[in-house]
């Protein structure tokens, strides 16, 4: 944009933030009113030249928000969205930052080019130091303090507005708001499918677009449906907002508004310093958070919540487990009994009962501590424990916004090593997509839950615990030796949103278990059932040998592996083939097992413990929670990191580190007597 050239600006803030003000300060005598086409709502325009330059000036209706709610919203929306002003100025009551950045939340986006006018400056500076250089890298946008019944800090506010036109980038990004574990997948699945999508401006986020679709905004679904393929996506939003208001109990708007405010309230704890004692009564939630969220005391409450959680999980879940271990022990003794020795017989009770059957009899365990995670996420606590975590990470260089994804790495790491997309450097995407193997995924539950029974029968929910801590503690070291050796420099900016608590339900809870537990029954009924027929194969071959001897070809693959894991204390082949069986999928570790040891009636917990120790059954799950993540997982870091090297390179410092705790455990409980 040259001087010579006219440039739009449109101002926009909420009621009584000084707005017109502002106008008058920018624009004089030269402005005239008007009305908006089609509408009663008064227009006023004006202009002023700086510079050289020639600046009209649209001055929006007084909003609090951005929507189609009331005339107001409509117009100013409409207006935005037309791309006709080249920068939007937000003018913003410095004094009540609470309820005016909600519309600059929104209005970032949107993608909008925003300079932010800090109005009323005078009185927010007497009330609190307000760090308007980290407000600015925070919003990733300008931020002039103003107090236009003065004219103080309009003069900078015009500089910035050719500034900020000149320097629009091509990859600035909206900023991106954490919508939390109900809304973020559908957001995620809308967003991608109007990335493909032609027809829309290149200008409008689809992100923004996709949550404005869930939120049911009749104006963004019509405009979204004209295009060709539009109405598909469009429905499909409507069926996930439907789908996401049976679970959170009402409409997705009251939930992004929620969120919203979280954001805020994180911007604000980040920029804000009370200038002597708060004025203003502590609310409950306010009190909760000095508690939950203090690093001294929120970290050891998050422990103990966690440990609370495995040990009322699997204790609830203990008598439903033995019982269906009970069925699948007397379904196999019954099917060798009805049934001639034979081929089939043999793929029924070792292929099909002691390999699949062995995963699926940990499913009310998962259920239960699906269930458990869901009432506390749904609650807004699970959001406190990324904020606590996200201050002590960044004093070991990972970067906040790197939580995210590693919290999603404890159901999945697939989708966790994806969400690292959402990170803004390439340094911070490639720290935290290196370490998120190492968070627990559900797929190794159904490990820890079977040698957790069979040898910590009394503690399991504390040994399980444990291995969930130390896949945490191994993340963050990682980590940092990573940010110093391999990734160094400084990490970004970020806000950690701290949405309001609020009472969780039932319904909700139940549908959010149920949803993950039938993703792994699902996983549990191919990938389990083809890894289980394929080893029960193998270990028939070659024709005439025993079923899964040391002969046999998977014998043989055991063998030539087991010697390497005898200083774990597993050094057997079986445990060996199963570790392979894992790297398709860490489930498999379960079946293999069950499929090797013939374990159909006799149960594969019983057989577990002529074949381990307590000891060496730890050292095995440690070395199931380290080693090489699954296929899946390898297959999306290579796509997210473009390069076999580092594919390669976190397959391979995972089975290192993982040899290396599980020897470590086993070696120094031998010399501690543990053996």
């Amino acid at each position: 944009m040259t001087a010579t050239q006219n440039m739009t600006v449109a101002l926009a803030g909420n009621p009584n933030a000084g707005k017109t003000s502002v106008f008058n300060r920018l624009t004089g005598g030269r402005q005239h009113v008007g009305n908006w086409p089609g509408v009663t709502v008064e227009k006023k325009e004006g202009y002023y030249e700086y510079g050289g330059g020639a600046f009209d000036v649209v001055d929006l209706p007084g909003t609090y928000a951005i929507g189609a709610y009331s005339s107001d919203e409509a117009v100013a929306r409409d207006f935005i969205l037309s791309g006709e002003a080249d920068v939007v100025v937000n003018v913003v009551d410095g004094s009540n930052l609470e309820r005016n950045l909600y519309l600059t939340t929104q209005l970032l986006e949107m993608g909008a080019n925003v300079v932010v006018a800090l109005n009323m400056y005078d009185v927010a500076e007497n009330k609190f130091y307000l760090d308007l250089g980290r407000l600015s890298k925070l919003l990733d946008a300008p931020v002039i303090p103003t107090v236009a019944t003065t004219g103080r800090g309009i003069d900078e506010l015009k500089a910035a507005v050719p500034a900020a036109a000149s320097e629009r980038r091509a990859d600035r990004r909206p900023i991106r708001i954490n919508y939390g574990h109900e809304i973020e997948p559908h957001l995620a699945k809308v967003t991608a499918a109007l990335m493909e999508v032609g027809g829309l401006a290149p200008s409008l986020s689809r992100r923004w677009l996709a949550l404005k679709l869930l939120e049911g905004d009749e104006k963004i679904k019509a405009l979204v449906s004209e295009i060709a393929g539009g109405a598909a996506v469009a429905d499909d939003a409507s069926a996930a907002a439907a789908h996401l208001k049976s679970i959170i109990g009402d409409d997705a708007t009251v939930a992004v508004a929620d969120y919203r405010y979280g954001f805020i309230a994180g911007l604000i704890r980040d920029v804000v310093r009370l200038r002597g004692p708060s004025p203003t009564r502590l609310t409950a939630s306010d009190k909760i958070d000095k508690v939950v969220t203090n690093p001294f005391v929120g970290i050891p409450i998050f422990l103990l919540a966690a440990f609370g959680l495995f040990e009322l999980a699997f204790k609830l879940a203990a008598p439903i487990v033995a019982a269906f271990q009970a069925a699948l022990g007397w379904l196999g003794a019954a099917a060798r009994t009805a049934t001639a020795p034979s081929l089939l017989t043999s793929f029924v009770v070792d292929g099909v009962v002691g390999g699949v059957g062995s995963v699926l009899a940990f499913v009310p365990n998962i259920f239960l501590l699906f269930l458990a995670i869901a009432v506390l996420e749904d609650t807004g606590y699970m959001a406190r424990v990324a904020f606590i975590l996200d201050e002590f990470m960044h004093k070991l260089s990972l970067h906040g916004r790197s939580f995210i994804p590693l919290m999603l790495g404890f159901g999945c790491n697939v989708p966790a090593v994806m969400a690292t997309r959402t990170l803004e450097t390439r340094r911070e995407r490639m720290i935290t997509l290196m370490v998120v193997p190492l968070m627990s995924c559900s797929a190794r539950l159904p490990i820890y839950a079977l040698f957790g029974g069979a040898f910590f029968a009394r503690d399991r929910g504390l040994v399980i615990w444990s291995l969930y801590v130390l896949g945490i503690a191994l993340a963050v070291g990682a980590a940092k030796i990573f940010s110093i050796t391999l990734f160094p420099g400084e990490s970004a900016h970020f806000v950690m949103e701290l949405p309001p608590y609020r009472m969780p339900t039932l319904r909700g809870a139940l549908l959010h278990a149920w949803e993950r537990t039938r993703e792994f029954i699902k996983r549990a009924g191919g990938i389990i059932l083809a890894a289980s027929v394929l080893l029960w194969g193998l270990a028939n071959l070659p024709p005439g040998v025993a079923y899964a001897s040391r002969d046999s070809v998977l014998g043989k693959l055991g063998a030539a592996i087991a010697p390497a894991l005898r200083p774990a204390g597993f050094g057997e082949w079986q445990p060996a083939v199963a570790l392979v069986a894992g790297v398709m999928a860490k489930e498999a570790v379960v079946s293999t097992l069950g499929v090797l040891y013939a374990a159909g009636e006799k149960g594969l917990t019983n057989v577990l413990r002529t074949a381990f120790t307590p000891l060496s059954a730890y050292a095995f799950m440690v070395m199931s929670l380290i080693y090489i993540p699954c296929a899946a997982t390898i297959a999306v870091i290579r796509r997210e990191t473009g390069s076999w090297r580092w594919t390669l390179f976190a397959a391979g410092y995972t089975i290192i580190l993982g040899w290396l705790m599980a020897t470590l455990v086993y070696q120094g409980g031998r010399l501690l007597g543990l053996a």
